[in-house]
């Protein structure tokens, strides 16, 4: 048997399309069972995330025959009353040409593209005829309002979406927006998954998690077998590899990131800081959550709906307090997150000064995300004062993602070579057909 992957990803299909295909993960084991007796796989692993929707499967089948059969169950079980996916439309799908293969390892390598909000960066390329069909795909369909939280980017704690499928119109008929590989590009692609260098943030680890998430699913529910454990754990070992030799994964390359690295920096540790957010904001919701996952004690939020505030402060374990009460938390903060939409400065040095004084000079960090700005530079000539704005903070992401971006060719050496690797490890009939050894018609 042989491996093979078909799916659609953040490259290829916007967030309206893939969400239709999307499983819930309860829905999973089901799914495998099925695909299992229909006898497409022998074995089979699904991933599903906000980014991707992905079918890793063992199977004796000709590709071209193996890639039909997928996209038609892909078809039935997004029909089934029991998935999530009850609006996609099966004739989208049956449309496909089964020769449509999408052989990425001959791409060239990614250059960065804005992702959800500031700071959150986006591997693609104009060259990826995935990104391509992503294009034609958005200029034929009407423009669509603003996604919600979470959508377009791998999110923190969680390994897949809200399983529920909003009710937007999808295209009918679907084609580079799906991609299917066979060996040795399917092998190719997992463990470039794994390492986050197919991420819409290069080099992200969070996929990585949800890898192992998907893998264990299947292997618990007895859906794997000798091919593919053999290739999943050997695709976590490459990302373990990639990560202490390469730097694919140093620096941070969103704001979030960038501020708990800067905090991290200034306070050496963040156990027991405490945070102030000033507006209640996307950005700054993000950049709170980071700085508690890094050990931060308490959050404390200030709005003007201050409804929004305690909402926030309840899903972040803190607590709220009034707007215009906000400084009289500046005495036992640590970093203040300002992301309002006042047209002028709510912070400036004369107001700040005497607080200060009130906190015994102790060091303070100020997070300034908004447009315009919220805090006068001014400050910074006080002293334990660190100020640092969007830009700054952008400045720092891009240098990051610059050297992340200096490591791919390294890493694709490397995977390149693991996938060799793997694939001399078998024995001759089981490989690729394209791969198999010529036998010789000479006679001694």
């Amino acid at each position: 048997m042989n491996i093979v992957v078909i799916g659609l990803s953040h490259h290829s299909a916007p967030v309206e399309l893939r969400e239709r295909f999307a499983f819930a993960e309860a829905k999973i084991p089901e799914a495998l069972k099925s695909l299992r007796e229909s006898g497409i796989a022998g074995e089979a692993v699904i991933l599903s995330t906000c980014n991707r929707v992905e079918i890793y499967a063992a199977t004796a089948l000709e590709p071209v025959r193996a890639f039909a059969e997928l996209k038609n169950f892909l078809a039935r079980w997004g029909e089934t009353p029991s998935s999530p996916n009850q609006n996609a439309t099966k004739s989208g799908l049956e449309g496909l040409s089964p020769h449509q293969t999408d052989i990425r390892a001959q791409y060239s390598s990614p250059s960065p593209r804005r992702g959800e909000g500031r700071g959150e960066e986006a591997v693609g390329s104009s060259s990826d005829p995935r990104t391509s069909a992503f294009a034609r795909l958005r200029r034929d369909q009407p423009a669509l309002s603003p996604l919600g939280r979470g959508e377009g980017v791998e999110p923190v704690g969680s390994s897949r979406c809200d399983d529920r499928t909003a009710q937007r119109a999808v295209p009918t008929n679907i084609g580079d927006e799906l991609y299917t590989l066979a060996e040795p590009q399917s092998l190719h692609h997992l463990f470039k998954v794994a390492c986050g260098m197919d991420s819409m943030v290069l080099g992200e680890t969070e996929i990585l998690g949800q890898l192992k998430q998907a893998y264990a699913l299947a292997h618990r529910h007895g859906h794997t077998g000798a091919r593919l454990n053999k290739a999943f754990q050997r695709a976590f070992h490459v990302a373990k590899h990639i990560r202490t030799e390469t730097n694919i994964q140093r620096g941070s390359v969103s704001v979030a990131s960038v501020a708990v690295e800067l905090a991290e920096k200034i306070f050496s540790s963040l156990n027991d800081r405490e945070v102030l957010v000033i507006g209640a904001g996307e950005t700054s919701e993000k950049t709170a959550r980071a700085l508690l996952s890094r050990g931060a004690r308490s959050i404390i939020v200030a709005n003007r709906s201050h409804d929004r505030a305690v909402a926030l402060a309840k899903e972040l374990g803190g607590r709220a307090v009034q707007f215009d009460d906000w400084a009289g938390e500046f005495e036992k903060i640590d970093i203040a997150i300002s992301s309002t939409s006042a047209p002028h400065h709510i912070l400036d040095r004369a107001r700040l000064e005497p607080l200060m004084k009130t906190r015994q000079q102790r060091p303070l960090l100020l997070i300034d995300i908004a447009v315009p700005r919220d805090i006068d530079p001014e400050v910074n000539f006080l002293e334990n004062v660190y100020l640092y704005n969007i830009d700054d903070l952008q400045a720092i992401a891009d240098d990051s993602l610059k050297q992340r971006r200096e490591e791919v060719a390294r890493c694709e050496q490397i995977i390149a070579e693991k996938v060799k690797t793997l694939l001399e490890t078998r024995s001759p009939m089981s490989l690729p057909f394209d791969l198999r050894p010529v036998p010789s018609l000479n006679k001694s």
